[in-house]
């Protein structure tokens, strides 16, 4: 899988949960093209690796939470994997999430080249999502000081470009038929 591709897919996966960045074991099994039973069974062999601060199992309410984010996402293909809390004909848990630091850890579990592969792809998605982050908060530092440096004359611009900095909110999906002439 090229690099790039899988940035993108890597990027689609990442969620805020428990304002946790984190993924899922259902992404993290199909980007490891390994059955989510089998990522789960390797975490589970070696649980004392895996610290709550590093994964964590999924509350109903936030499953259904991910649920509804998954279809703003537009991703029917992964939706079936959280209906009531099932990920599968053979799962009846919650998904379990897995932090950066729970990824990383995965590393050590699973050793196959694929899973070096998606390790470093995650790994190098992380630091740009951090580093992106920091960037939006030292401009927006940067802003509050010019703010207070310049009289109320500029305050539009200051208001323009903090709009500017606000990520866009998911588009909402209209249901139904829709014919366009």
């Amino acid at each position: 899988m090229k690099e790039h591709a899988l940035a993108v897919q890597v990027e689609r996966r990442i969620y805020l949960i428990r304002r946790e960045k984190v993924m899922l074991d259902f992404d993290l099994a199909e980007l490891y093209a390994v059955p989510t039973r089998t990522l789960n069974q390797a975490v589970k062999r070696n649980r004392d690796r895996f610290p709550e601060d590093f994964m964590f199992q999924l509350s109903t309410p936030e499953a259904r939470a991910l649920r509804s984010q998954i279809v703003i996402l537009d991703a029917p293909h992964r939706l079936s994997q959280l209906a009531t809390g099932k990920r599968g004909e053979h799962s009846k848990y919650l998904p379990y999430a897995f932090t950066e630091q729970g990824v990383a850890m995965l590393s050590s579990v699973l050793r196959s080249k694929r899973a070096v592969q998606v390790n470093i792809a995650i790994m190098r998605t992380f630091v740009r999502l951090r580093e992106m982050l920091l960037s939006n908060s030292n401009l927006a530092r940067k802003l509050d000081k010019l703010e207070k440096k310049y009289d109320a004359q500029f305050r539009v611009v200051f208001d323009a470009i903090r709009e500017l900095m606000t990520p866009p909110e998911p588009p909402k999906r209209q249901i139904g038929f829709h014919f366009n002439e």
